[in-house]
């Protein structure tokens, strides 16, 4: 029986719910990273980062290649750049939406 596609979707974005997920998407877009860069990067034992860039690599959204005992990851497209620019610029107009209502709670009553 075929998933429905609201199904697929929420599934997709559950896969992006994690933080360490998001940050090793953030740090692919500027290319592609060597875990050991991205260990550096990102304050999580190596356990916990290996386990995160499993389930990106299932879903697909990242690559990864070995040289010898180097293994580096990429994004898999440029639209997940596209999506974790589009999420900031919602966060940045739900934010700035907050800070108007804060500065007009702070005016004082007439």
């Amino acid at each position: 029986m075929q998933v429905p596609l609201y199904q697929a979707k929420a599934e997709f974005f559950r896969m992006l719910g994690h933080p360490v997920r998001i940050r090793v998407l953030e740090l692919l877009q500027d290319g592609p990273m060597p875990v050991r860069d991205l260990l550096a990067r990102i304050d999580v034992e190596p356990s916990n980062l290996s386990q995160q860039l499993a389930v990106l690599r299932r879903s697909g959204i990242v690559v990864s290649t070995r040289e010898g005992s180097t293994v580096t990851y990429a994004l898999a497209g440029g639209d997940v750049a596209d999506l974790l620019r589009a999420a900031r610029r919602i966060l940045t107009e739900m934010l700035a939406g907050r800070n108007e209502l804060l500065a007009e709670l702070q005016q004082p009553q007439a």
